[in-house]
C-alpha cells in the first residue's frame, strides 16, 4: 500500500530561533518577540528572511520591555509613584505630600500634586447617643478662621415639647447673665392644611431659643444650623445667625425658625457655644463644626 508524505497537519513550534537547527515547513519560532512560521526549509537563514520565513504574530508594546515597550519597573521607583505622559513619552509623578490632591493641568499640561483650600475646614464633630443636660462645643475657634458654622441634626428630647437654646461660652463656660437678644421669624403648617407666621423676641434673656416644640421620638428628628461671626473680636458684640426645621406636636406639623442673637454690653471674645433643653435632657443629636476664613 503507497504511503502518502502530508508533511505538517499542525504548526509546530520549536521556541526560540537557533541558527544551527535544521526547520522544515511549519515550523514556528520566537525571534525578536516577534512568532515566524517556516516556509522553505533551511538552515542558518535567521527571520525574517522573507524567503524561508513568513511573519505570523508581531510583538507590540507591552508596559515592560522591548523593542518598542518601556520599562515601568525603572520609570517606577517609589512606593506611591504614578506614570503619566508628558510631550514625549512616560513620566514619573512621585508621591506628593500627606493630604495633597492629583490636579490636572488641562490639555497639553503635566498632572501635579496639590494641596486642597483650607478656607472652608471642619474642625470638630460629635454624637450624643444618651440623655444629657447640656452639649458644649468649646475651645475650637482660633485666629486661623474669622467664622464658624455649626450643623446639628438628628436631635430627639428626652421628654418631647419643649424649646431648644444656646447660650455663649465665655473662657469655656456658659454665661447664663440676662444680656442676651434675639429675633425670630416662626413659620409654620399644621397637618390640617393651616399655615401660621408669628415672631418671638426678647431683648433681656439669658439664652437664645433657636426651636420650639421638640420631639422626643423618631422619626420627627429636628436640625439647626448656627454661623458665628468673628467670635474673637473683641470691639464689637457677639452675635449668631440660625434656622431650624422640626415636626412639631410628634406629627402635628412642620416648624421652621429663622434669626439672630447678640450678646449686648459685652465686648470679649467667646470660646464656643452649648446647646440645651428647656426642660429634661437632650436624648440624642450630631453635630460637625467648620471654620471659614476671612478677612
Amino acid at each position: 500500500m503507497a504511503t502518502i508524505n502530508l508533511g505538517s497537519i499542525k504548526f509546530n513550534w520549536r521556541g526560540s530561533y537557533s541558527g544551527a537547527t535544521s526547520y522544515v515547513i511549519d515550523d514556528v519560532v520566537e525571534s525578536g518577540g516577534n512568532s515566524y512560521v517556516c516556509i522553505l526549509a533551511s538552515t542558518g537563514n535567521t527571520p525574517p528572511n522573507a524567503t524561508y520565513w513568513e511573519l505570523m504574530a508581531q510583538a507590540g508594546t507591552n508596559g515592560t520591555n522591548g523593542t518598542n515597550g518601556t520599562d515601568l519597573t525603572t520609570t517606577l521607583t517609589t512606593q506611591g509613584d504614578l506614570v503619566y505622559r508628558d510631550g514625549s513619552g512616560l513620566q514619573r509623578l512621585g508621591a506628593g505630600t500627606a493630604g495633597q490632591v492629583l490636579q490636572t493641568g488641562g490639555a497639553g499640561a503635566n498632572p501635579s500634586w496639590t494641596n486642597l483650600s483650607s478656607d472652608y475646614v471642619k474642625l470638630a464633630d460629635g454624637q450624643v447617643s444618651s440623655n444629657v443636660a447640656q452639649v458644649s462645643i468649646d475651645g475650637f475657634f482660633s485666629s486661623t478662621y474669622k467664622n464658624y458654622v455649626l450643623l446639628v441634626d438628628n436631635i430627639l428630647l428626652n421628654t418631647g415639647g419643649t424649646n431648644i437654646f444656646c447660650q455663649y461660652n465665655f473662657s469655656g463656660s456658659p454665661s447664663s447673665l440676662t444680656q442676651y437678644a434675639y429675633a425670630r421669624n416662626i413659620n409654620a403648617s399644621t397637618s390640617a392644611n393651616s399655615a401660621s407666621t408669628y415672631y418671638g423676641a426678647e431683648w433681656t434673656s439669658s439664652r437664645i431659643v433657636l426651636t420650639s416644640d421638640v420631639s422626643n421620638a423618631n422619626p420627627y428628628v429636628s436640625s439647626i444650623q448656627i454661623q458665628i461671626f468673628d467670635p474673637l473680636n473683641t470691639t464689637s458684640w457677639k452675635h449668631i445667625h440660625f434656622q431650624s426645621c422640626n415636626i412639631y406636636g410628634n406629627g402635628g406639623g412642620i416648624e421652621t425658625n429663622i434669626g439672630a442673637g447678640f450678646y449686648r454690653n459685652v465686648t470679649s471674645a467667646i470660646s464656643g457655644i452649648t446647646l440645651l433643653p428647656g426642660a429634661n435632657n437632650l436624648a440624642q443629636l450630631n453635630y460637625n463644626l467648620y471654620g471659614i476664613k476671612g478677612v
